[in-house]
This record gives C-alpha cells, structure tokens and sequence, in this order.
C-alpha cells in the first residue's frame, strides 16, 4: 500500500502528519510512505531522517496526493487540494467536518473520496485515542496561555495566576469536564489558582471529583450557573465537545459583557466554531483579540505552536490504524476495526457520519452498509 505525507499548507501550520519513526513502521511491513520534502522542518524532523526511515521523499505537493492511497496529515485538505486527489482515496485528518465548506463536501463526494476524522475514531468506552492525545496537549497548554494573556502588557487584569501570601489565588472557570477540561484542571491546581469546573453530565463530575480530591470545585452547567460563574471568573477555558457537530453557545455577549476587565476566554472549542458567542478563529501569528475588555484567544490549531511533541503524540495515536490499512486494506481495515468505523466520516463519496449529514442537510449511510461482508 502506497501511504503520503504532504507538508502542510495551512497558515501557521507546522505540524506534520507522521514522524519518521510512523515512517519505519510501515516500511518495515514492506509498505511506500511518500513524504513531502520539507514537510517536517517545522516540526524539527528533517528530509534525513525521513529518508533513513525508508521513505521515498517527493518535490511537489501534487505528487504526495496523487501517488497515496491513503493520506495522512492534520488539518483537512483545502479545496485546492481536493482537486489534487484520485477517485477513491482515503483521506486521514483532523477534519471537524461540520464546519467545513459545503462545497468542498460537495466536491469530495463527487471524486468517491473516503475521509477519517482523526477526532471520531472510538475505541469502545468512549475513548477516542488520537482526539485525547491532542486535548491532553492543549488542555495543559490553556493554563500557561492564560497566565500569559493576565499580564498588563498583553492586555490582561495584571495578576498572576497562582498564589502569594496575603494575595487570593486567580479563579479559572473550566466549561467542559472531559480530556481538554481535565488536563487544563490539572495544570492549574498545580499553579494554586482557584478551579471550577462545569459541565451537565454528572458522571464526569464524580470522575473530577474524585481524580482531584476536592481541590476542583463542580457544579452543574446550566445557563444561570454559567452566567454566575463567568462573572468571577479571571479565567473561562472552553472545553466543550460535541461529536462530529458544533459546539453549542453557553456563554453569550451579555455574559462576556459581565466579566471583569483584563480577564481571559480561551476557546479551545473553536475549531468546532466555539461555545463562547463572542468567539472567532485566531491564529497563532495573530492569536488574541478584546471584547468587552475581555481578551479572546481562539486558536484552532494551538498546539501548533509545540509541533515537535505534537506531532510525535499524534504518530503514536494513530499510527496502529496505519499499519492496520497496510495489513488489511482500506476495505479490510474498516471490517476490522470498529474504532476506524466511527471515526469514518466519508466513504466513496457517501456520508458516513449521521451528525455531519444532518448539518448539510445530505444523505446518511452507515459505512457497514457499504463494505458488505462481516465486519467485527
């Protein structure tokens, strides 16, 4: 099986869609791994490196796409280079379909491309390995974002975010108790700042209250809690996660209007279109804007700015589903793994996620429909 690692296009993208060593494990099985030249300098792994891991390295961006059957990269290919693809061509990233252009879905679906999520592959429990590996970075990265944005210079109230004698801690507001929401709890109790930690659902309650042994305050995250809580807080992080769909608003203009001056809101909902109603896509060069004298950060790619471990983190993810497709076959991969069928989004040009149909109004099938024969 011929696999393909482009260097990415989007702005202020610097991670790379397989490290070399993701490389060797497929060319140990006897697999093509095309690489882009270039396509992890910025992630500090060189053309070398990939060469030593047994990959062919390829000039032009359009060789990469046209030469793999399976493509892996992380952010969803732009509509230029959807027009690069061949028909059938599985599709491998960090799509976050629902807000993407109709057009583009429109296009994919006419070239009979297939497309994973990297965000909805599902073992069983819920766990959705690549996704947490991704959250755990960029829940730990909030915390020291945040104490950053608190200071005078960037626009924040000029307070540290931990503790001195005589001196109250910050307090961070956390809508959201899953990975992102936990791993940002965890980074702030060890600075000594005051935690509060939202979210409906009482069993991920029980699970902060007892992973942080009281040290994070909960409640439930209905909207007069929500509206409370922003209003004493130096800090909301947003952590909410809705599977394959938008992110839904649980704080509203009127409630970033009632937050005090210089404090922060970290969306890291953004890249599903954020659950602060203030909220819109920033970018790592440009990262920050103020409304309301509340300072916004909305970086849909922030770990991005880490892409050496970044990237490593979403190798060692995802790569057993790799080398899954080279023994198998796209096809036999699929009936294989369960996980791989959830997190499929697009297969030969049909909707395979119900979520993501319904938000462009297309037609649903489940990919099990389509493989035919037994799937496991």
């Amino acid at each position: 099986m011929d696999f393909g690692v482009p260097l990415e296009k989007h702005r202020n993208e610097t991670r790379v869609g397989l490290a070399p060593r993701g490389v060797r494990l497929l060319t140990d099985l006897g697999h093509r791994v095309f690489v882009e030249t270039g396509a992890g300098e910025a992630s500090r792994f060189s053309d070398a490196e990939y060469r030593d891991a047994g990959a062919e390295l390829v000039f032009r961006h359009e060789e990469v796409f046209r030469r793999a059957e399976v493509l892996t990269a992380v952010t969803a290919p732009s509509a230029e280079e959807i027009a690069l693809t061949t028909e059938g061509q599985m599709l491998m990233a960090f799509w976050h379909m629902a807000v993407a252009q109709k057009t583009i879905i429109a296009d994919m679906s006419r070239r009979k491309l297939s497309a994973i999520g990297f965000e909805l592959i599902q073992e069983t429990g819920q766990h959705r390995p690549v996704l947490h590996a991704m959250s755990e970075l960029a829940g730990q990265m909030t915390i020291h974002t945040a104490a950053h944005l608190l200071q005078s210079e960037n626009g924040g109230r000029g307070i540290l975010l931990g503790s001195s004698p005589g001196i109250p801690p910050a307090t961070i507001v956390i809508l959201g108790a899953g990975i992102v929401g936990r791993a940002a709890a965890r980074a702030a109790v060890g600075t000594g700042a005051r935690v509060i930690m939202l979210d409906k659902d009482m069993d991920k309650l029980h699970v902060v209250t007892h992973e942080f042994h009281g040290r994070v305050t909960t409640d439930t995250a209905d909207r007069d809690t929500i509206a409370r809580m922003v209003q004493i807080a130096d800090v909301v992080v947003g952590a909410v996660l809705v599977p394959g769909g938008h992110a839904p608003y649980l704080v509203t203009k009127s409630m970033v209007a009632s937050m005090k001056p210089g404090s922060v809101i970290l969306d890291v909902s953004i890249d599903q279109g954020g659950c602060i109603e203030t909220s819109r896509p920033t970018t790592i060069e440009d990262p920050t804007f103020v409304v309301h004298d509340v300072v916004h950060y909305c970086v849909g790619n922030m770990t991005a700015s880490i892409p050496r471990t970044a990237t490593k983190a979403l190798t060692y993810a995802h790569v057993r589903y790799l080398e899954l497709m080279a023994r198998h076959g796209v096809d036999g991969a699929l009936r294989e793994s369960a996980a791989l069928r959830r997190g499929t989004m697009m297969f030969r040009g049909v909707m395979t996620h119900e979520a993501t149909a319904s938000v462009f109004g297309l037609e649903f099938k489940p990919v099990e429909a389509m493989l035919g024969g037994e799937v496991r």
